[in-house]
């Protein structure tokens, strides 16, 4: 047999191209019309030589051509039809493509974003000579020069407020503020202070193991800077017992690393201010540069278990304080600081020592409670007013009354006592980040990291699920600009010692549904608590701790309860992977530690990420019998028809260092089996000969980065050196960041120039079967020279 002709030249491609085969394949036939129909709709990817011998212009990429129409006006210059060349067209599949029209005025052809937005060079030289306005120009991102200049091509004159507004969201809806939102905003404020500020007690003392003033701290400054710098007017910010809880696993091992003592309530203090200054640090650092995305890398199943988790060591957690044994766990060493399990143990085998009074305090708020919420959930479809009702601070308030009436304190039960801050003073700034707290700072790293990391994401569950409202106009809700007022509130809180605060759901429904329509509410909650935290604290002397322990047990249980439902779901659907890994974090939290079991969580979400983002999923297509489409022949293959010599590979993803890795391999299963499910170890089922045209369809590929480009051009190099033709439809314009790395790379050139970039499969299909008839041709040229 001869050798294998090379491809044609691009001059023999254009001469050849001039005249449809005139006996086309069977299987492509469809793929290949009539001279008489492409003369009537002019549409074409490859442009042959004029009949006055001027050379064509081709373009790659998708283009939308005009249908043909004899009547056209000079507005609708881009849809009339011109021929190329006077008289009847014969040149069959690959006509000549007449020229578009020049237009006249913008109003006729597609304005170039760069003209529309304008250069900056330009806008340079306006400023040029004000140094003032040069120095503005300068702090101006990217997107601010160019919205200046569409703003002004549309008769608005932006301005500095405007851009300060969007990222100082209080001067929007302060110059927008009515007083009718005042009486709902106050309402509001007064509700969630009656209702969670027994809550930031019980977080303090019973799980971050501060001062419980430091509690209350959190909602003193936190809620105010949020309220100035946040996007979602309706969220309010607070402190929550998963981050309380982190605080408190920090104190401990500080404790347990001989840095201070369980009595030196000072230092704890300092403790937790660090902490949350590290993960207000992290949050901060991760808006400015624009990390927000973040929020959707840990999956709904692990937040369901670490949440779930988070209830059981809670609640186990409390049943030694609500059982009255909180004296005898100090007391043994081992199980104050121990994991769950180590606490079960005990409660079991000191069960018979616990103390009466202590026990049936808090046994009995745990349950008065319990059903004051079943009641009011069952009475608020009917009467939703019920939904406001303080029934926490009912219990709080009576039990402390009956404790200062019946001398509870003197029987044993233990009482809050003094509320004392960890300092001289009530305020007192402290700087987290000095060298003295230096070994504090290493201990707390990863965890204040996960604090951080955790409250973003409950922050944006609830601020997606509040959004922006619809009463303040201008506002817009960005995750950037949350981590910024997230990370910027937790700062300024740690610099007093607050425990962390970020935002919550149940508490901001609270506040939508109680008439909160603004930011200022969470600044009214703010004064409240300054209120609170200047003339009430000698009224927390007598309330017992068994009843805040009870508290905190009352939400264990109820960040408990939403686990069923999503196991449920897991089991319907067959969902084994997410339902292993709530299990691991549960049990591993159980049994091990609550940082251990966040870290083995969070590596097996982002390995799911991983190994996610670093499949490609590239597809073979087939066509649909009696049409022009093709769809993916994945486990479709029998209902679809395969064009003979040829392999359409489809791919839908943007190319980039993460998923090309993989992409080799990918497709030469593809080549091989015609399929990406088979096994390797299989023998080769598709034949050689059938791989002879290679077609990427690259509508898809939205963004290339050099990893990307580097790993395409290896492929088509050494397609082209096996003598396999590569074409690619649907490609970019001309004027893409994509169609630049292609020409720069080489690969257009490699291909055989930009008439291997055609519109779609139909018609690179066309040119397969064209270069095969040419290279027929030139093969029977070739003997009859030789004979």
């Amino acid at each position: 047999m001869s050798p294998r002709p090379s491809p044609p030249s691009r001059t023999n491609s254009r001469q050849a191209a001039d005249h449809a085969p005139t006996t086309p394949s069977a299987l492509r036939q469809a793929h290949t019309l009539s001279s008489s129909s492409l003369s009537n709709d002019g549409r074409s990817d490859h442009s042959a030589d004029p009949a006055d011998g001027s050379r064509p212009t081709t373009q790659a990429g998708p283009s939308t051509l005009p249908e043909t129409s004899d009547d056209f006006s000079e507005t609708t210059s881009l849809l009339h039809h011109e021929r190329a060349h006077p008289g009847p067209c014969d040149h069959g599949t690959f006509s000549p493509r007449p020229m578009s029209p020049t237009p006249s005025s913008p109003r006729e052809s597609d304005l170039d974003v760069g003209s529309l937005l304008g250069s900056e060079a330009s806008i340079e030289r306006q400023l040029k000579g004000n140094w003032r306005k040069t120095l503005s120009s300068k702090m101006k991102t990217k997107t601010m020069t160019n919205s200046s200049a569409l703003a002004e091509q549309h008769g608005f004159k932006d301005s500095r407020m405007m851009y300060l507004s969007y990222y100082v969201p209080c001067l929007i809806w302060m110059r927008q503020y009515s007083w009718s939102w005042l009486k709902g905003d106050l309402t509001a404020a007064i509700t969630l202070a009656s209702m969670y500020l027994p809550m930031a007690l019980s977080y303090a003392d019973s799980l971050a193991h501060v001062p419980p003033i430091n509690g209350l701290y959190a909602f003193v400054f936190n809620p105010f800077i949020y309220g100035i710098l946040g996007s979602c007017p309706q969220m309010v910010v607070g402190p929550e017992a998963a981050g309380s809880l982190l605080v408190g696993s920090i104190v401990k091992s500080s404790i347990d690393s001989g840095h201070g003592n369980d009595d030196n309530a000072v230092m704890h203090a300092q403790i937790a201010g660090v902490a949350v200054g590290m993960a207000g640090a992290t949050v901060f650092i991760m808006g400015l540069f624009r990390l927000g995305f973040l929020d959707s890398v840990l999956s709904r199943p692990f937040l369901r278990g670490f949440i779930s988790a988070i209830g059981v060591v809670i609640f186990i957690d409390q049943l030694i304080p609500v059982l009255g044994l909180s004296p005898i766990a100090a007391s043994e060493p081992g199980v104050g600081h121990g994991s769950s399990v180590k606490k079960l143990e005990f409660l079991f085998t000191r069960l018979a020592d616990l103390h009466k009074l202590s026990a049936i305090v808090g046994v009995v708020s745990f349950f008065v409670i319990m059903v004051l919420r079943e009641v009011k959930r069952r009475l608020q479809p009917r009467y939703p007013g019920v939904a406001y009702a303080p029934d926490r601070l009912f219990v709080v308030v009576l039990s402390a009354l009956l404790a200062w009436q019946l001398r509870w304190d003197e029987q044993g039960v233990p009482v809050l006592g003094d509320v004392q801050t960890g300092s001289s003073h009530i305020f007192e700034f402290r700087n987290p980040f000095q060298i003295s707290h230096m070994k504090h700072i290493r201990e707390a790293m990863g965890t204040s990291f996960l604090i951080g990391m955790l409250g973003f994401f409950e922050s944006s569950v609830a601020a997606k699920s509040l959004g922006t409202g619809e009463v303040i106009e201008g506002m817009q809700l960005s995750p950037n600009r949350e981590l910024i007022a997230l990370g910027t509130a937790n700062l300024i809180g740690s610099c007093f010692m607050a425990i962390p605060a970020f935002g919550g759901y149940g508490r901001s429904k609270v506040n939508k549904s109680t008439g909160g329509t603004s930011p200022m509410s969470s600044i009214l909650l703010s004064i409240i608590t300054v209120f609170c935290v200047i003339f009430l604290l000698p009224w927390f002397y007598y309330i017992p701790k068994p009843v805040l322990a009870a508290l905190i047990s009352v939400v264990a249980w109820s960040l408990i309860e939403e686990a069923p439902h999503d196991v449920a779901f897991f089991l319907r659907i067959r969902g084994w992977t997410e339902l292993s890994l709530m299990a691991v974090i549960l049990l591993v939290t159980v049994f091990f530690s609550l940082n251990l079991g966040i870290a083995i969580g969070i590596g097996l979400s982002l390995l799911q990420v991983i190994r996610h983002a670093t499949r490609p999923r590239i597809q073979i297509l087939g066509r649909i019998p009696g049409t022009e489409r093709f769809e993916n022949a994945e486990g479709n293959a029998e209902s679809l028809e395969f064009i003979e010599g040829c392999l359409i590979v489809k791919i839908p993803e943007p190319l980039t260092f993460a998923n090309t890795g993989e992409l080799k391999n990918r497709l030469r299963r593809l080549e091989l089996y015609g399929t990406g499910l088979a096994h390797p170890a299989l023998p080769r089922l598709r034949p050689l000969n059938s791989n002879r045209n290679v077609i990427f369809d690259i509508h898809g590929v939205t963004s290339l980065d050099g990893s990307g480009t580097q790993v395409l051009e290896e492929i088509v190099r050494n397609y082209r050196a096996r003598g396999v033709r590569v074409f690619f439809s649907r490609a970019p314009g001309k004027n893409s960041h994509i169609w630049k790395l292609l020409e720069r790379s080489g690969i257009v050139e490699l291909v055989g120039g930009e008439n291997h970039f055609v519109r779609d499969v139909k018609d690179a299909l066309r040119m397969t079967e064209v270069e095969d008839l040419e290279e027929t041709g030139a093969c029977a040229i070739a003997s009859d020279d030789l004979s």
